[in-house]
């Protein structure tokens, strides 16, 4: 009765602004609670790590992105320092330049720059970038030793004990924090919780300053405490992808037995070849078959695997899996079948904007801080030849990160030249695509180009100078 005077009236059920937010019957399962960044990830953080170690343990497609993590963020050498300090009048120098940025190679040797002696700083750069995508987090300490410098320590994300809450010392999951939110201190666990040590020996906590710790996460919401795993919208479906897959392949196998069952209309027992703890027994032999006793039938159990749809369904899954990790399809499942030139370069491109944004964060978050460090080690310690007032002066860097070859060469570069010539890009910025540097790369050309002319060999581009020249003076003779 009043619904319909409403309706006469001219009024109807009042609807939510967002279709996100209705509520009913179809979205009664789509729950949902207002919780902290960090009381969110809390129930969670132990198992989304544990499951993700799993995964990287034992699932392909996690092993491929981990290693595209690598490849791509870090690269087969590594992200490359280059000090840019300048003297007073504005040039850089060159000098001073060299010198630290041979310091800090020979201290990124295996053995000197960690506290293990495994690892050299590449394989640190590997291990880092790698353990943020998989667990989420890594903490790096950064120690002081009177002879050596800056020495660091790998540490799990497990050591920073998420089970330490204490609203009164404002500490959430291990992080004890200032009023203003700042990280002041990591409580940091002696021993592995699930180690011997813990079992036999009990656990400790440490308390280490935060100037000491590098916590490297990637943040999701603003008040966000510690790092979830890069796993973590993909990893349900790899799982299920991964159950799938056992089960095409072992009903495959099955269905390649051609196995079947005998039948008897009197129900009698059939012996076959033999009896096993009274199960008759058959064998069978490719192109051979078995003369059954009269009166006797064979039914075929005949399952049809794999099914036509098995391959689509595993791309599909797949490239639902690449978008949770925002990585190319193609690349991650190794299928490039009837990939086209212009959407294969598409999608490499704007794969290539996701390293890079990578390779800026990594950068950042852990390449300065390490080496702002190590520059401050290195002058307290006279490793580097100068006075510690020379501080600020030194630590003035740019990174270089691994760049990328054209996806075609002729059409890239003729749009380089193009984007020079207009001004629109420097030569420093197309060199810097390719993960090189300028200078370095203007001193080879300068060295080949001496060396060609002391042997005498001339390029393509010195004989159309040649000939240009001869022109302009038989024009100019004439």
């Amino acid at each position: 009765m009043i619904s319909s005077l409403l309706k006469r009236f001219g009024y109807s059920k009042q609807k939510r602004n967002y279709n996100g937010a209705n509520v009913g019957r179809l979205f009664a399962s789509w729950t949902a609670q207002n919780q902290s960044a960090d009381e969110s990830i809390k129930s969670s953080l132990p198992l989304l790590r544990a499951r993700a170690r799993e995964l990287g343990r034992n699932n392909d497609y996690v092993k491929k992105f981990l290693s595209m993590v690598k490849k791509n963020v870090v690269g087969t050498g590594g992200v490359a320092l280059q000090v840019r300090a300048k003297d007073t009048n504005g040039t850089l120098d060159k000098i001073a330049n060299d010198t630290i940025e041979t310091a800090f190679y020979k201290w990124g040797k295996k053995g000197k720059c960690d506290v293990t002696g495994k690892f050299s700083w590449r394989d640190i750069q590997n291990l880092v970038i790698s353990t943020v995508a998989q667990d989420g987090e890594v903490l790096v300490r950064m120690l002081f030793d009177r002879k050596k410098g800056l020495q660091l320590q790998l540490i799990e994300a497990d050591m920073l004990d998420e089970t330490l809450n204490d609203i009164n010392r404002n500490i959430s999951m291990g992080v004890e924090y200032n009023e203003n939110g700042r990280p002041i201190a990591y409580h940091i666990l002696r021993y592995h919780p699930a180690s011997l040590q813990t079992t036999v020996q009990g656990n400790r906590r440490d308390r280490i300053p935060a100037d000491e710790i590098l916590h490297l996460y990637v943040f999701d919401r603003i008040s966000q405490g510690r790092g979830v795993t890069w796993l973590r919208t993909s990893m349900t479906r790899l799982k299920m992808l991964e159950g799938y897959e056992d089960a095409e392949l072992t009903a495959a196998r099955v269905a390649a037995a051609k196995m079947g069952f005998y039948t008897s209309p009197a129900g009698e027992t059939y012996n076959g070849d033999g009896n096993e703890n009274g199960t008759p027994l058959t064998s069978a032999e490719p192109g051979e078959f078995e003369v059954l006793p009269e009166g006797w039938g064979f039914q075929q159990f005949d399952p049809q695997h794999p099914t036509t749809a098995f391959s689509e369904f595993i791309k599909s899954t797949l490239r639902g899996v690449a978008s949770g990790l925002d990585v190319s399809y193609n690349y991650l499942a190794g299928d490039l079948e009837g990939v086209s030139y212009s959407s294969i370069r598409a999608g490499v491109l704007d794969e290539r904007d996701t390293w890079k944004s990578i390779q800026q964060w990594f950068i950042e978050s852990f390449h300065e801080k390490v080496y702002e460090k190590w520059l401050e080690y290195a002058l307290l310690t006279k490793n580097l030849p100068y006075p510690v007032e020379k501080y600020d002066k030194f630590n003035n860097t740019q990174w270089q990160p691994r760049g990328w070859a054209w996806v075609d060469p002729l059409k890239d570069v003729q749009a380089s030249i193009m984007s020079i010539n207009a001004g629109l890009k420097t030569s420093a910025q197309v060199v810097s695509e390719d993960g090189l540097d300028i200078e370095d790369t203007y001193i080879q050309l300068q060295f080949e180009q001496q060396m060609r002319e002391k042997y005498g060999i001339k390029t393509e581009f010195t004989l159309k100078q040649e000939a240009i020249d001869a022109q302009t003076n038989f024009s100019q003779n004439a």
